[in-house]
């Protein structure tokens, strides 16, 4: 029992590491995929000062009277932790901050698109055929997946900084939970498109069905615009989309500071495990049924 765990370990190890391998030895695949999120926070990001617009000209300021310039900056205070969590967060913060659930989400979709291409160049067959587990080559697969969803995120957060990111960390408890909040979120969205990939055969309709997720998921959720901006019907839409919830965690974790909710930390964390674990098990149950097929 214990010989065949250890099997089993070494054979996901090495999977996985095959897996960093190829992304390591392709630097322009790393970069084509963080081309966009970049694009996003330099120019929506910039272009889209939402925060910008409740900031008083100091030509007006200095018109009016004390009381009056307290009562207006009360106000816009208040506008501004109703839709962001709190006053002193600017727009691109919230944006770029954001962004890398949308990251997250862009390395779980590649995950079956790297299947994809063992399976076009036989290299899948190969392991059909070796004394591997079924399960070691998706367990390697959505670790790799996972792990390079982590590096871009750190990327893009390394990134922003110069472009204005102005981060507020909340504690080192709500960075771990954040970090394994966007672990979670990585996993259940590679593991739906390995089970998605093994089912579809065809690498154009994969592609279709990326193409179809990506930005309804982005649009459809709090990493652009804050829900309380959004209509009713698209509030409702967006709590139950889990970038929602992986945007979050990271918002609270890195933004917040003192503001933030560790309550909202441990709902974000709990949702996302279930839809880990939900995809997860549907993904399993799929690629099990898919792999005995191939």
């Amino acid at each position: 029992m214990e010989s065949n765990f250890r099997n089993t370990i070494r054979e996901i190890n090495a999977l996985t590491y095959r897996e960093l391998k190829k992304w390591i030895n392709k630097p322009h695949v790393v970069i084509m995929m963080l081309i966009q999120p970049v694009l996003w926070m330099g120019l929506f990001g910039k272009a889209f000062n939402l925060t910008g617009i409740f900031k008083i000209p100091e030509n007006i300021l200095n018109s009016l009277p004390p009381y009056a310039t307290q009562a207006v900056q009360q106000i816009f205070n208040s506008i501004l932790t109703n839709l962001f969590g709190q006053a002193n967060i600017d727009y691109f913060s919230y944006m770029a901050i954001g962004m890398t659930a949308v990251v997250a989400l862009f390395a779980g979709l590649q995950t079956g698109m790297s299947l994809s291409w063992d399976r076009r160049l036989g290299y899948l067959n190969k392991l059909l055929a070796s004394p591997i587990s079924r399960g070691s080559i998706i367990v390697g697969k959505v670790l790799g997946g996972t792990v390079k969803a982590l590096v871009q995120v750190l990327v893009i957060i390394l990134i922003a900084i110069p472009f204005g990111l102005k981060l507020q960390i909340a504690s080192a408890s709500a960075v771990v939970a954040a970090a394994l909040g966007i672990t979670l979120f990585a996993m259940g969205i590679g593991m739906l498109m390995i089970s998605i990939t093994l089912r579809v055969k065809s690498w154009e309709t994969q592609m279709t069905v990326m193409n179809l997720l990506n930005l309804p998921l982005m649009f459809a959720s709090n990493v652009l615009t804050p829900l309380a901006m959004m209509p009713s019907w698209l509030q409702t839409v967006a709590k139950f989309n889990p970038l929602t919830y992986a945007a979050d965690i990271m918002r609270q974790a890195l933004i917040m500071g003192s503001y933030a909710s560790y309550a909202e930390i441990m709902r974000d964390l709990v949702i996302l495990a279930g839809v880990a674990i939900a995809l997860i098990t549907i993904g399993v149950v799929a690629a099990n049924r898919a792999l005995r097929k191939e």
